[in-house]
């Protein structure tokens, strides 16, 4: 005679996300490609009046970039005839991108929008405020510590047996370069956010594996750090660590398992 050993629990869990996802409202391939070009219109529209923005103080941005520089009594030199146009195009264009960042952010998130659940989309306005003020606050530590520190070593100790000459797209090729890559650099824990978000690691693995992520870290402090002395290079890769360990977090408190455990938690107490 049959009995019925399905778990009651098991059952629920399965009808509710069955309903949630009937609950998602359906777009034919149309659709989404109508979506998809109007958050694209919009997105180019936000990122043009970003640019024009940024055009608009040009000189201020063009002072701002230099003065690393300045400070130390140099400017940039001019080699060829296009190259101040250049600069001046390229300097708007991701002035402009950084700028309108948070309305791109949000088309991004209007388009993603309709395939989420509820319980997903809590996770939006703190994942875009994050994104941009992590990105700002990496590339604000590589204009006022690291940037100065490498024109100090690079040109001033390294370079006092030279004729110092340093030419626009060279200097505007490394500053962008180090900026940017240092605000890429600080989006780790928005990394950990979507790999644990997702399932596909957890705030144990992280602990695990965390002397391999050290070993990166100094790794990559080794190559960004202008003092090659320990000490200059530990003081890069500290805000490193602490991004990690915040992302140990993160991971502990979004990870699916978790999320089940505390739904099953409410659940019994209800």
């Amino acid at each position: 005679m049959a009995t019925d050993t399905q778990d009651p629990d098991l059952l629920d869990r399965a009808r509710a996300s069955v309903q949630e996802r009937a609950e998602l409202p359906g777009m034919s391939l149309l659709e989404h490609l109508e979506e998809l070009r109007k958050r694209l219109i919009h997105t180019i529209l936000y990122l043009l009046g970003g640019c024009i923005v940024a055009g608009i103080f040009i000189k201020q941005l063009t002072a701002f970039i230099q003065k690393p520089l300045t400070n130390i009594g140099l400017q940039m030199t001019m080699f060829h005839p296009t190259e101040a146009i250049n600069f001046d195009i390229k300097t708007a264009l991701v002035a402009g991108a950084i700028i309108s960042s948070p309305f791109i952010l949000y088309q991004v998130w209007l388009f993603i929008s309709p395939g989420m659940y509820a319980n997903e989309k809590k996770y939006v306005w703190p994942f875009m405020s994050a994104t941009v003020t992590l990105f700002l606050a990496g590339a604000w530590f590589g204009y006022r510590y690291v940037l100065p520190g490498a024109m100090v070593v690079l040109v001033k100790h390294f370079g006092h047996n030279f004729n110092q000459v340093i030419g626009i797209d060279e200097y505007t090729g490394f500053f962008m370069s180090l900026i940017l890559g240092l605000g890429i650099t600080f989006e780790l824990p928005i990394v950990i956010f979507f790999l644990a978000l997702f399932g596909i690691v957890d705030a144990k693995f992280l602990l695990k594996h965390f002397r391999y992520a050290i070993m990166a870290i100094f790794l990559v402090a080794a190559c960004i750090c202008p003092d090659p002395s320990p000490t200059g290079m530990c003081l890069f890769a500290s805000p490193m660590l602490v991004l990690y360990f915040l992302g140990v977090g993160i991971a502990y408190y979004v990870h699916p398992n978790r999320r089940n455990r505390k739904k099953e938690a409410t659940g019994a107490t209800a």
